[in-house]
């Protein structure tokens, strides 16, 4: 269509220009000259709009939602974990293959992408759920659409693929409406579809659109007060002391997207579930989890970080990236863009010593920043989420913003709290 409608509009202006040089030598006004050009703007311009409709609007995506059975994998409850090792290896494997079986299709033009979304059992073997997205241009033949999809993939998923047996018999298709096919296409933990990041919060580096998919900004009465952490499409993760001088839930509302000012998807509060045992002032137990009024669909640039296990560890001197829209420095003016910053995890025994904070820092507490200071968070930034990459590049959430002195001062390096000291308490309030 592209090429047919450019081929048109390039002939068009062809044959208008030879006309107006022909040996006719027909004589214009110069009235006559600007109408005539007018005239090729116009049909030129309703032509390129034609070529940009059909190449941005004429293609209509299809979701599937595909299921079969393995017989040569014993499920286990590793499945169930979606950063697990087994897990992992099972969606490699399984994308592998239908991504082979539609690039070597002729449906390669209209195939997108695939994802696996749950692993289930069926007599102690595993069935892979997987969400399948194809563009088209022919809306009207949906049913034949699927049908030739449905043929190419049973004449793959036939008995011993590659490392899968699969049990043909057990293969079934349907189709899926938009959100939730992207809802499910976007539902693993700890992923984000940009992949780089900088170096301060205090100080400013503006994050960019989709690159920290699951911060959130918690508002009273329509005003930021606190970051937030999205773990489920209903439930966040945030410091206990920003609800020191308000708890109703009725005040508040979280908002998502890379600005304050046009936020992308906005909920009201169902509730709010303060630690039993924080007490403000203290620091300890500041932690808090928040229940959204209705549930967020995931999207590109919408989607929620990886609770860590208990025992998951957080090495001294790794990287880790902080993010919010705190003050660039201490009192300073909160911006209307997202800021990062990278820092690095300072160990309890270090942030103890007499210099940094003298001994006040608790097995439920985590330092992060640099000892002569630079990069920190600072007022505003209190219960959003400091996060660390794995090998493989998924984010876990390491900390809750949640106190220090001032802001990037020397020998005064942020405290968050400590997710996995509490992530027992996560569970039992979330089911998370």
């Amino acid at each position: 269509v592209f090429y047919s409608l450019r081929t048109l509009t390039l002939a068009f202006l062809s044959f208008l220009l030879r006309r107006r040089e022909s040996n006719t030598k027909m004589k214009l006004t110069r009235c006559g000259k600007i109408t005539l050009g007018i005239l090729i703007m116009v049909i030129a311009t309703v032509i390129i709009g034609l070529i940009v409709y059909f190449v941005t609007y004429g293609k209509t995506p299809f979701y599937y939602h595909i299921s079969f059975k393995v017989n040569n994998i014993d499920y286990n409850s590793e499945f169930e974990k979606s950063y697990s090792q087994e897990y992992m290896d099972i969606n490699k494997k399984t994308q592998s293959l239908i991504n082979e079986t539609f690039h070597g299709s002729k449906l390669r033009k209209q195939y997108v992408r695939s994802h696996i979304v749950q692993v289930s059992k069926a007599k102690g073997k595993v069935v892979i759920h997987a969400v399948l997205k194809f563009i088209s241009c022919f809306k009207n033949k949906a049913a034949k659409f699927q049908e030739m999809i449905k043929n190419i993939l049973q004449q793959k998923l036939n008995g011993e693929t590659g490392s899968l047996h699969v049990d043909s018999s057990s293969f079934k298709i349907s189709d899926m409406e938009m959100p939730t096919a992207e809802n499910l296409l976007n539902t693993c933990c700890g992923q984000r579809t940009i992949t780089s990041y900088g170096y301060k919060i205090t100080g400013g580096m503006d994050a960019k659109e989709g690159e920290w998919p699951w911060q959130a900004s918690l508002q009273q009465n329509g005003v930021h007060r606190c970051g937030a952490t999205l773990i489920s499409n209903s439930w966040l993760v945030t410091a206990a002391h920003c609800f020191i001088k308000a708890n109703d839930p009725k005040e508040w509302t979280v908002s998502f997207g890379l600005l304050l000012s046009d936020p992308q998807t906005q909920r009201s509060v169902k509730s709010i579930i303060i630690h039993e045992d924080y007490h403000y002032p203290a620091h300890d137990n500041d932690i808090a989890v928040v229940n959204l009024s209705s549930p967020v669909l995931y999207t590109n640039n919408i989607r929620r970080a990886c609770l860590p296990e208990a025992t998951y560890t957080f090495p001294p001197n790794s990287d880790v990236v902080i993010t919010g829209w705190g003050t660039l420095a201490t009192d300073g003016t909160n911006p209307n863009i997202l800021q990062k910053g990278t820092v690095k995890i300072i160990d309890n025994n270090t942030c103890n010593r007499e210099e940094v904070y003298s001994g006040v820092i608790k097995p439920g507490m985590l330092c992060a920043g640099f000892l002569e200071g630079r990069v920190d968070a600072c007022q505003g930034d209190s219960g959003g989420p400091l996060v660390s990459a794995d090998h493989r590049g998924t984010w876990f959430l390491a900390g809750i913003v949640s106190w220090g002195d001032k802001c990037a001062l020397p020998n005064k390096p942020g405290v968050y709290t400590r997710v996995t000291y509490y992530r027992d308490w996560i569970k039992s309030k979330t089911g998370l």
